[in-house]
């Protein structure tokens, strides 16, 4: 059996790396993982635009006051690092971002025309975990998270919630990611979570509407609720068979009441919004580690470091081998030329095992102005005139999702 984990992959392909004198817990990002990481981010921000969303930006500490009003210094203050006395005042690194959100909702006046209005932002938070627990890009104390509140009326919530869960699963199908399973996280014994059995009631009741609407499967699960109400889990798997969460819808009647958020409705009286909180890929670090053990390393082609390599046959065709890497980089394609003095023919496609496209340049085809075309999986779909090829490699692309090829 392969060895897929995700750390070992993320070093070996040159992704990802740590250095104790940044601290355990606090990856960075080699060239090509970035690259993976800002595919990946704009993939989720063009999929929120089009679904409505409003991107914003919020910053990462926030004063003890701001957690207090939000119930996660009472509720999770074990997760949060120590306050940093600033000017007399105590602040904190951020272990989520809907206090922000909340702040940024009711800085302005809102009508019921406003809703459903959907706030998005891809964030860093930081959460204080024991160095026991530490690994690779799956469990780290600075996270990027694909974020987003949806503020609405209690009669649009299932609506957004379900639209929130569809938005999720276009999302796997382009990763080329399976859910495990959906849980529904409910809570669970002592003092973990707020208490307003109503409302706990309430939210659970729509979250389950959610759920059987959109015809999945679930099971309920005691003790998995975020403090301050229930949640609908999509629950993943790694190679080994442990299970882990990646993506979240939420149903919060907690925090529109603990910031007074309000809107003006149709009768001109001010009404409590409902607070949808749900994340598409959860965050960064976790996305790209399921990615890569799902894969191999081998990603979807366009989320691949490296889309297309040229691999000229002798060092007389490189200098069109450059030409035509020039024209795939015009087209927005990730490219590059593996010549002659990087080894054989046979070791530089050996090497290139894990991008999607190859295209080999013999004398022949520079001649004819084709290109040889192998596909990652073995597929040879033959000599191609390299305006072709590249249109083709571009619309996969461009149409994302994990097929290599489709027929002309």
């Amino acid at each position: 059996m392969r060895d897929l984990d995700h750390r070992r992959l993320g070093r070996e392909l040159g992704l990802f790396d740590t250095d104790p004198l940044m601290g355990a817990g606090l990856p960075y990002w080699l060239p090509d993982g970035a690259v993976v990481r800002h595919t990946l981010e704009e993939y989720v921000r063009e999929a929120e635009r089009a679904a409505g969303y409003r991107h914003v930006y919020s910053p990462v500490l926030g004063k003890r006051e701001l957690y207090e009003l939000s119930g996660h210094w009472d509720h999770y203050r074990d997760d949060m690092y120590p306050p940093m006395d600033v000017g007399g005042e105590q602040m904190l690194l951020r272990p989520s971002l809907c206090p922000h959100h909340a702040l940024i909702f009711r800085s302005r006046t809102r009508s019921h025309r406003d809703l459903p209005y959907r706030m998005a932002e891809l964030g860093g938070m930081y959460r204080s975990e024991r160095s026991g627990v530490l690994g690779g890009l799956t469990r780290v104390r600075a996270i990027q998270l694909n974020d987003a509140h949806i503020f609405c009326t209690p009669d649009q919530a299932v609506e957004e919630a379900a639209g929130a869960l569809a938005l999720i699963s276009r999302a796997y199908a382009d990763l080329g990611i399976r859910a495990a399973r959906h849980r529904l996280s409910l809570p669970g014994g002592g003092g973990k979570y707020v208490a307003d059995p109503a409302l706990w009631r309430r939210a659970t009741a729509l979250l389950r509407e959610v759920l059987e609407a959109s015809g999945v499967p679930y099971e309920a699960v005691e003790g998995e609720a975020a403090f301050y109400g229930p949640k609908i889990d999509v629950q993943i798997t790694d190679p080994a068979g442990r299970e882990s969460t990646l993506s979240t819808v939420q149903i919060d009647f907690h925090q529109p009441e603990r910031f007074g958020l309000r809107y003006t409705g149709p009768d001109g009286a001010r009404h409590r919004p409902v607070m949808v909180h749900r994340s598409v890929i959860g965050s960064v670090e976790r996305a790209v580690a399921h990615l890569l053990e799902e894969h191999g390393g081998a990603f979807p082609p366009w989320l691949a470091p490296l889309q297309l390599v040229v691999l000229p046959v002798g060092e007389e065709q490189e200098e069109y081998a450059h030409a035509v890497v020039r024209e795939a980089v015009a087209l927005g394609l990730r490219a590059e030329v593996s010549g002659r003095a990087e080894g054989s023919l046979g070791s530089r496609i050996r090497r290139s095992r894990l991008v999607p496209y190859q295209a080999v340049l013999g004398a022949r085809e520079a001649e004819d102005g084709m290109l040889a075309v192998r596909l990652r999986d073995g597929r040879r779909p033959g000599v191609l005139p390299v305006a072709e090829f590249l249109r083709r490699v571009e619309g996969r692309v461009r149409a994302r999702g994990t097929a290599l090829w489709e027929p002309a």
